[in-house]
């Protein structure tokens, strides 16, 4: 007997930007998760994770498009979507030090102050409306917007209902790989990454590898900004096949969809 498919998760990453001096110079943080992880072990990835029973949004904490139009972005419920923007500002803030948030004035506080609350947001002795308040922050959701939503096959044991963000890095704040679920993280420019993945020294997922392929099309990171205003986004359950020497990834509906992989892998669809 076929089990359930299981339920999927809901989960945000982002996709931080920033420019470098250069005629492209867009780049996007990557980290690679550490090999043992029960999810994408290995696997080079965007910040992000799963939605925790404290991602709920508190009105007083927050600055930017409400969760009501969050949902419409996202097509999902507005309790839901306010919840993914709460997990992406969280996830972001955890794993790579990088807080989406400001005072009323648009300053943040002093670098060891927010590593202070990063580490206690780490070790969950204090919760990120906590280091909102404590620092006189608002979650600065006008700082994101939603470029895509990507669900986990069916043969996946764990699945996950993710929310992709864009967000530029905030002028003064630096990214960093100070998270003990990466092994290492970096600045890519996105044709660079994927280079590396056909190289085969570098594992993405399919809804990674597809990113990198919509924002390698993109100069800089306004034109990403103003290409994911325009998006309509919807969720989508993506596979992979190999056409001559490409890798392809194909959703619902595209010829070869019903037998294509669920995963990249170096080498084997090469």
């Amino acid at each position: 007997m076929t089990p359930e498919p299981a339920v999927p998760r809901p989960a945000a990453t982002v996709l931080l930007l920033r420019d470098t001096p250069g005629e492209r110079p867009l780049q996007v943080f990557l980290q690679r998760r550490v090999a043992g992880m029960a999810f994408a072990g290995g696997m080079t990835v965007f910040p992000g994770g799963g939605v925790d029973q404290a991602d709920v949004p508190d009105p007083e904490l927050w600055a930017g498009p409400l969760p009501e139009w969050w949902g419409e972005r996202f097509a999902a419920e507005p309790v839901a979507a306010g919840r993914l923007v709460h997990a992406a500002v969280r996830e972001t803030f955890e794993e790579c030090g990088v807080l989406l948030a400001a005072r009323s004035d648009g300053t943040t506080p002093d670098p060891m102050v927010l590593a202070e609350a990063r580490a206690d947001l780490v070790a969950r002795r204090r919760t990120l409306p906590q280091v909102l308040v404590e620092s006189g922050l608002v979650l600065r959701a006008d700082l994101l917007d939603a470029w895509s939503r990507w669900i986990t096959p069916e043969e996946s044991p764990r699945r996950y209902d993710t929310a992709f963000f864009v967000a530029a890095v905030p002028h003064g704040q630096e990214a960093d790989a100070h998270t003990t679920e990466a092994v290492e993280a970096a600045w890519w420019y996105p044709a660079e990454a994927l280079d590396r993945w056909r190289a085969g020294e570098m594992e993405l997922m399919a809804p990674t590898f597809r990113t990198l392929q919509e924002i390698a099309e993109f100069p800089d990171t306004a034109s990403v900004m103003a290409a994911a205003a325009a998006r309509t986004v919807r969720p989508v359950i993506p596979k992979v096949k190999r056409e001559g020497d490409e890798v392809v990834v194909v959703l619902p509906g595209d010829e070869g969809f019903e037998v294509a992989a669920g995963h990249l892998r170096p080498g084997d669809l090469r």
